[in-house]
């Protein structure tokens, strides 16, 4: 699936509002945390290609089929810049600079590559399934799951932290 995206900000809204029906077509509900860590996802990708190459892009979304296994779902913008993705260290005052930033804290890989006269950026995010039905089997929010019942989703995932991890991948900001 992919949609056009003219060089104008009102597309960050357009692109939104068209993922999110998207992913309601696949199955994944706005009440899960991947469609909002997704939808956040578009608005950046998306915003960093209108503020930062004033070219038209195409956003390009890869959904799983259905909710039976572990599934993948991929995020794409291409554009015809050359201009290559740069992280930024923005200081406390900036208003802008995050972008790649919360997508490097957000999404389980990222990464870019040349695609003739300009460039692809993607990133990807991993749906465990595991964490889906212990959702659906304590009222639809990880929140509502015990500390012994996260501790064993995280086991099956591999990896136990410590201490709850900061929302955002440790990254915070604020809105304004």
């Amino acid at each position: 699936m992919q949609l056009e995206i003219r060089p104008d900000p009102a597309e960050v809204g357009r692109a939104r509002r068209w993922a999110r029906s998207r992913l309601a077509g696949s199955g994944i509900g706005d009440e899960e945390p991947l469609a909002e860590t997704l939808i956040l996802l578009v608005s950046e990708l998306v915003t960093n290609a209108v503020v930062h190459t004033g070219c038209p892009a195409v956003l390009r979304l890869s959904l799983p089929g259905g909710t039976a296994e572990p599934s993948t779902v991929r995020l794409e913008v291409a554009d015809t810049s050359d201009r290559a993705p740069v992280p930024r260290c923005a200081g406390d005052e900036a208003t802008g600079g995050r972008g790649l930033a919360l997508v490097d804290g957000l999404a389980d890989r990222w990464g870019w590559s040349v695609e003739g006269a300009g460039k692809r950026i993607w990133c990807e995010l991993d749906r465990c399934v595991d964490v889906v039905e212990a959702e659906a089997d304590h009222g639809g929010t990880e929140d509502r799951l015990g500390a012994e019942e996260r501790r064993g989703v995280d086991e099956r995932r591999g990896a136990v932290p410590a201490e709850p991890e900061p929302a955002y991948g440790g990254l915070a900001y604020e809105a304004v």
